[in-house]
């Protein structure tokens, strides 16, 4: 018994520390996420049409969000593992490459954004909503540079394990966005109604607010001095951004692939009608709201896997990893409940037409039957990201999603006739397999130690 209790100890230190880091990354993605909750809120009390527009560009412009924030994905664990080894006075030249590194992605995802129409056409969406779908692209495309550099901050200060701020400013954006965003898509203060227009403006200007906000908390805050952050400039270093890079891009792919499994199936049933594609709207607002909570949890479980492996802590990156995915599957129980027993009510939250709210409905409980599948999936992600290990994981998820989740819902809704249905149960396959494969993959880093390849190495002289 007595040989439990040192054991046993280890267990709830790991369980406070990963906790604690994560209750501010889950409020501070929950704020972020309701972003895209109020603006499908306020867009389904304007009209269908609206909520339909604001759906589809969304959709596109959540591609640019995971790209952006896949590659500054690179910074926490690299923070991270020169937190533990000691090694802080290393944490500006990151950070400044980083930032570097930001600027260049978003100016990169404006362009992109904002010539995304040759798409919009492509994946067939309805004549009647390419219009207002291009307006809002247009307007949130400006938001593109500050959502990069906004993660540069965030990921320096989660990496330090100070996750706080992330939860501060992401509230604080929250709290802009409801009353700016409804001024201007309702058409208040004497501005006219801009509908889905109105409601990329306000979203970008959001973004750039918080950016400010957090910058001027890290250069005012004591816990960020010491870290050489504004020491001297830097000019971009091209083998330092490429380091951050080669961590980073695969992060970009893999949520690219997760999104865009999202992202294509919300496409895919754009084309079914405008009652269609409000329903999916509801339920993924619903799905990704709930995949906040473990995704909060993954970030927290890449430092504190990050930490360990910056100490060369052997038996701590074991109890980081899998403490972390453990505490992932019991949010998960509380998601899959509300989802599978309260689908009508959580639906009738966001429309009061009753054609959406049963096609809703039945998406929701779907939504639900996923959560621990897609628990597992990020839990085990973000212990791999501790390790630096991207690469690997990134081939999982694209097998996992686009060679069984995408091919199963085009089958069972075009072939089979499931119609919206079909594709949600080929989330369902993809996240499944996904999960599978990602846990096996940590399970064998973490007992044969294959994460000591990836130790911070020595500063250059």
């Amino acid at each position: 018994m007595k040989s439990l209790r040192p054991e046993r100890a280890h267990l709830l230190h790991e369980v406070r520390a990963t906790v604690r880091l994560a209750l501010p990354l889950i409020a501070a993605q929950l704020a972020a996420v309701g972003s895209n909750v109020i603006d499908a809120v306020l867009a389904g009390h304007v009209s269908a049409h609206v909520l339909g527009a604001v759906a589809v560009g969304a959709s596109i412009w959540s591609l640019a969000i995971v790209c952006g924030i896949g590659m500054m994905m690179a910074v926490p664990p690299s923070v991270a593992q020169l937190d533990g080894a000691g090694r802080r006075g290393e944490v500006g030249t990151v950070f400044q490459q980083a930032l570097w590194l930001a600027l260049g992605m978003g100016a990169l995802l404006w362009f992109a954004v904002r010539h995304a129409g040759p798409l919009i056409e492509l994946i067939g969406v309805t004549a009647s909503l390419r219009h207002d779908v291009q307006r809002f692209l247009l307007a949130i495309s400006w938001g593109a540079p500050a959502l990069t550099c906004y993660f540069a901050l965030r990921g320096l200060s989660e990496g330090l394990s100070l996750t706080r701020p992330s939860m501060y400013f992401s509230l604080g954006g929250l709290v802009l966005l409801v009353p700016l965003g409804y001024v201007l898509m309702f058409g208040k203060l004497g501005i006219p109604p801009q509908g889905a227009h109105g409601c990329g403006v306000a979203t970008a200007i959001v973004l750039w607010l918080e950016l400010l906000a957090f910058g001027v908390y890290v250069i005012l805050r004591r816990n960020y001095r010491g870290l050489g952050l504004f020491d001297r400039f830097q000019w971009p270093d091209l083998r330092r951004i490429g380091q951050l890079v080669h961590i980073g891009l695969p992060m970009a792919v893999t949520l690219l692939a997760e999104a865009g499994l999202f992202v294509a199936t919300a496409l895919i049933i754009a084309t079914l009608g405008e009652d269609v594609i409000a329903s999916h709207q509801v339920a993924i607002n619903i799905a990704s709201l709930f995949f906040m909570i473990p995704l909060g949890l993954a970030m927290a479980i890449t430092v504190r896997v990050g930490n360990a492996v910056g100490r060369g802590d052997e038996r701590g990156v074991r109890y980081a990893g899998f403490c972390g995915i453990g505490l992932t599957l019991v949010t998960q129980i509380f998601s899959a409940g509300l989802m599978l027993g309260l689908p009508h009510f959580i639906a009738s939250l966001y429309t009061h037409e009753p054609k959406v709210i049963a096609l809703a409905a039945q998406l929701i409980m779907l939504a639900g039957l996923f959560q621990f599948s897609d628990g597992v999936q990020v839990a085990a992600n973000g212990a791999l990201r501790g390790l630096k290990d991207t690469r690997v994981p990134m081939a999982i998820t694209l097998f996992a999603y686009w060679i069984v989740g995408m091919p199963t819902g085009w089958w069972l809704a075009f072939h089979h006739g499931m119609g919206a249905r079909g594709m949600w149960i080929g989330l369902i396959a993809g996240l499944s397999v996904a999960a599978a494969m990602l846990f096996t993959r940590f399970w064998r880093s973490a007992w044969k130690q294959r994460w000591r390849r990836h130790l911070p190495m020595t500063a250059p002289a």
